[in-house]
């Protein structure tokens, strides 16, 4: 009977979400989360975080060692994390946990892991409950920037313990039971900081403690009040008769100090469920930027949830000082600076369509974005590319310079764009002291024109990679009339011509001699590509498409070429990573031939037939991939979500554009998923899209109009969307194929404007 009422109560929340307008219990923290290191249905874990904290927590299925920590599939939890992962594959820093035990004192992280079931878990953007079934607990926790509410339920026949864990590789605990508390610092992180880095952390109970002490990994645990070594822990008796046990959790990366006054000003004397109604308050006004209408229930849930993945990352490093004014910890110097500065993002991944939607949405946090990115090079000496929390060796390509072009062409240039060109030319010129920084290869490149094979790892990527950021210089260098670095870098943006086989009609990778690589395969894997085959980068051409066209031999040649990536059999020749990796095995479950949307290079490709006047092929696909491949369940997702980038795709998918390329003012048109969507901008602004006559099966546009006007071309300027307006489509069941498809419809390429 009970599981029957919780059942209709779970059911009547749901059912009624559209008319409360409580956006957040849409969203599944859940999905992605039934992923491995082998296969991912999105490498996600539950993050219960406000949008764009500094600090997320997560309940951890796995060994504290194993960043794939939460494993739907597995059914012992054991503990509640602060973590700042961005990705399994980066690895989390600055963690610490807290876990209930009851009946008899367990510190050990695998004797005292319980059971549960996920029929007795809640989780949400700003809440998280499980019932601990070994330990007889109900956990539960709520979030702020910066701190966490915790409350235990205990049985009140057993004694009571909290159990927090400093993590390996360094820590240090203190128990203060005058004070009701205990402090520390942890650091257990995976590279990329300075030798004083640590998260100074307190955890404020709200009442004394019966007994207490410390304890380190196969020991017994003891009364000493302090503790410090590779990994060391603490333990507190509670009185669970005197009802929940609650606690509140706050760190610091500056001193225990910032901490004290971060706690007394993000939670001060707020209760949990206080603590929990901001939170709840805080998504939906986050998640309510879009509102949407007409569509599936699970349609709606996807959404919402996508947006919540794309407004986790990046996290902010600011914390709000007694003074008033914002202080980071540098991970770039290691000192403490004034300002705002932000970090776990790989830029490889967001810059295609994560910052676009912030450009939209949150236009001023990402200037304060690219603010804090200028901070990094004004410390370091280098833009970062991939931070978490300070420059990590992965990935490729200087995508910063897109961050910067997006923000410029959208509008948005509060930020020091004359210090960015300055950034921009150290970089593209400089070999950087790891090879995501600075441009990897550098002498050769500007050398050749290109990164040979022999001289560069994952050459023919990033020399098409590199043409598009040199492109993204230029129009900024342009903006702030420096004439002189903007003919340098113009120079460079045809680059991707040299890695073109006009026999092959792919691009592959090239030696320092001027030949070609022997025993060419498209579907070859790795090296000279990244993480793809020539499949899936001969499209990374984003700034001149019809450059792209011209190479292909025209539109036709093009589209067939488009088409082919499709009917191709989903085969992978193993390449230089001489196995199959998860990424291959991913593409091959999709069965969508050579597209492999699980990983970024390859997610634009779908919105290219726009460009040589197919469009109802961008619609059709798009559809279909929406529809396939992104749903709201632990295993929603078909490969890495990347810090919000497969999402953010949804996001701008199912709002019917995407922007191919971001350093334009465009958005390529697809096909609207729901009825109507409606964006809200800012000082009372709008933009509605609306879709009449929509359904699952009626993916192709038959006509359009902006602002009541015929709307003739397969775009939309972000000018057009800023300010404020509607575009109408007519959506049906059969292509109309002559929809946008003259020259004149056709989104912009450095080789020719848009009308």
């Amino acid at each position: 009977m009970i599981k029957t009422l919780k059942l209709i109560s779970i059911l009547t929340c749901v059912t009624s979400l559209a008319g409360a307008e409580d956006l957040v219990n849409l969203v599944n923290p859940l999905q992605g989360t039934d992923s491995a290191n082998g296969f991912s249905h999105g490498n996600t874990y539950p993050t219960v975080a406000l949008p764009f904290a500094m600090n997320a927590w997560s309940p951890f299925t796995e060994p504290v060692k194993d960043s794939f920590f939460y494993q739907y599939c597995h059914d012992k939890l054991r503990g509640l994390r602060q973590t700042h992962q961005p990705s399994p594959w980066i690895g989390d820093y600055a963690a610490f946990a807290v876990m209930p035990v009851s009946g008899a004192l367990v510190c050990d992280e695998e004797r005292r892991a319980s059971k549960f079931s996920h029929e007795h878990e809640v989780a949400l953007p700003h809440y998280y409950k499980v019932e601990m079934e070994t330990w007889g607990v109900t956990a539960e926790l709520t979030p702020t920037e910066r701190c966490a509410s915790f409350r235990f339920t205990y049985p009140v026949d057993k004694d009571a313990f909290v159990i927090v864990d400093g993590f390996p590789k360094g820590s240090s605990i203190e128990i203060q039971p005058g004070r009701n508390r205990i402090v520390g610092w942890v650091k257990n992180n995976n590279g990329g900081v300075p030798g004083n880095f640590a998260n100074h952390f307190i955890v404020q109970f709200d009442q004394p403690f019966l007994d207490q002490g410390t304890w380190k990994p196969g020991s017994k645990p003891s009364k000493e009040l302090k503790a410090e070594d590779k990994h060391v822990g603490a333990w507190v008796k509670i009185d669970p008769k005197k009802g929940p046990v609650t606690f509140r959790a706050v760190s610091s990366f500056i001193d225990l100090a910032q901490a004290e006054t971060t706690l007394a000003k993000e939670i001060g004397d707020k209760d949990f469920d206080a603590v929990k109604d901001v939170g709840r308050r805080r998504w939906n006004e986050v998640l309510g930027k879009i509102e949407i209408e007409g569509g599936l229930p699970d349609q709606h849930r996807t959404f919402y949830t996508a947006m919540y993945r794309s407004t986790l990352f990046p996290h902010r490093l600011n914390e709000p000082g007694a003074d008033g004014k914002d202080h980071y910890y540098s991970p770039y110097d290691g000192n403490v600076h004034e300002g705002v500065v932000f970090t776990d993002s790989g830029f490889w991944d967001t810059f295609r369509c994560v910052h676009p939607l912030f450009n939209i949405l949150f236009p001023d946090l990402n200037e304060q974005i690219l603010q804090g990115i200028l901070a990094a090079y004004e410390q370091s000496g280098w833009l970062p590319a991939w931070a978490s929390p300070g420059h990590r060796k992965c990935m490729i390509g200087n995508h910063a310079f897109s961050l910067f072009a997006d923000a410029w062409a959208k509008g948005n240039r509060n930020f020091d764009a004359k210090k960015a060109v300055e950034a921009m030319l150290h970089d593209s010129s400089q070999q950087g002291p790891i090879d995501s920084i600075g441009r990897d290869g550098a002498p050769s490149y500007l050398e050749r024109g290109y990164a040979s094979h022999d001289v560069t790892h994952e050459s023919a990527a990033k020399t098409l990679e590199y043409a598009y950021n040199d492109y993204c210089a230029m129009l900024v260098a342009e903006g702030v009339g420096n004439k002189e670095a903007a003919k340098t870098f113009r120079a460079r943006t045809g680059n991707f011509k040299n890695v073109w086989d006009p026999k092959l009609k792919f691009m592959r990778g090239k030696l320092s001699n001027g030949e070609w690589m022997p025993d060419f395969d498209p579907a070859r894997w790795g090296s000279p590509f990244t993480e793809g085959c020539s499949w899936h980068y001969t499209w990374s051409v984003f700034h001149d498409i019809q450059g792209l066209i011209d190479l292909a031999g025209g539109d036709q040649a093009f589209t067939e070429k488009l088409d082919s990536v499709f009917q191709s059999e989903p085969r992978v020749n193993n390449g230089a990573y001489g196995r199959l990796i998860h990424e291959m095995a991913e593409m091959i479950a999709a069965n969508m031939g050579q597209y492999a949307h699980g990983n970024q290079p390859i997610q634009h490709m779908i919105y290219l037939y726009g460009y040589a006047g197919q469009p109802w092929k961008t619609q059709a696909r798009v559809r279909e991939v929406m529809n396939r491949l992104y749903h709201p369940t632990p295993d929603g997702l078909c490969g890495d979500e990347d810090n919000g980038q497969t999402s953010a795709w949804y996001v701008f998918s199912a709002l019917g554009m995407y922007p191919v390329n971001p350093a334009s003012d465009e958005y390529v048109i697809g096909s609207p998923l729901f009825g109507k969507a409606t964006i809200h901008l800012g000082d009372g602004k709008t933009f509605v899209i609306k879709a009449d006559n929509n359904g699952p099966m009626r993916p192709y546009i038959q006509e359009s109009s902006l602002n009541g006007q015929p709307l003739e071309r397969c775009f939309l300027r972000h000018g057009e969307i800023a300010k404020g307006g509607e575009v109408w489509f007519r959506m049906g069941s059969y292509k109309k194929e002559d929809w946008a498809a003259g020259n004149d419809a056709r989104p912009s390429s450095q080789s020719r404007s848009a009308k």
